[in-house]
């Protein structure tokens, strides 16, 4: 749990912080998109990705 949600927090920083460097390495899947999208597409990665490592830690204890 907390590595999906480590991961989904870090993609989502480089979503949200770098999207025109991000769309040119994910060229063919993301060209059509703009940085509107990546950007909230990449916040919302963070905020999941939060909430999930927050969940495991609380859950371990």
């Amino acid at each position: 749990m907390i590595a999906i949600g480590g991961t989904l927090a870090f993609e989502g920083v480089l979503w949200a912080i770098f999207p025109s460097q991000m769309r040119r390495m994910y060229h063919e899947a993301m060209s059509q998109l703009d940085d509107k999208s990546l950007h909230i597409g990449g916040l919302v990665s963070v905020m999941i990705g939060v909430i999930l490592v927050g969940a495991a830690v609380k859950l371990a204890g």
